[in-house]
């Protein structure tokens, strides 16, 4: 079956199966930043911005994406580089692994919500699993990022 989507910023013409899910479209069609860690909607690494809104591509099949405006990693670099910075320059970075779909999360947040609450960043983050860190000096860099105390 023929998906047509707009992938950042381009159109692109897709043959997908019906059972396809929308991280495996993607993946083959050369993204690497959609990754998948669980299989069961669990750890975000497959997140990705359908119409600007955070995603998880691992469960939605790729037939549901035609007609769509999908944006990845690859299409917010400018984006993610600042927000990368903030985390290094936190000490918040670890492997890394996690970091694309943690990233989009946070990209997404900073558009959606004005001057969260600590409260509001954790539940947002909800979903987003890191391995490697307790989440505080993430949540710091989070904080910075968005500025606020």
């Amino acid at each position: 079956m023929q998906i047509e989507i707009i992938l950042n910023g381009k159109k692109v013409s897709l043959d997908v199966k019906n059972n396809e899910l929308l991280a495996d479209t993607l993946r083959n069609y050369g993204v690497c930043s959609v990754r998948k860690g669980c299989d069961t909607t669990c750890c975000g690494l497959c997140t990705i911005w359908i119409e600007e809104k955070p995603v998880l591509s691992c469960a939605m099949l790729s037939v549901r994406a035609d007609g769509k405006t999908i944006t990845t990693m690859e299409g917010l670099q400018r984006e993610a580089e600042e927000f990368a910075q903030v985390l290094v320059a936190e000490g918040s970075e670890q492997c890394g692994f996690c970091s694309p779909g943690f990233i989009l999360t946070v990209l997404a947040m900073k558009r959606e919500l004005k001057n969260p609450t600590e409260e509001e960043i954790v539940h947002y983050l909800t979903g987003n699993l890191c391995r490697c860190t307790g989440y505080l000096g993430q949540l710091r860099a989070i904080k910075k990022y968005l500025g606020v105390a």
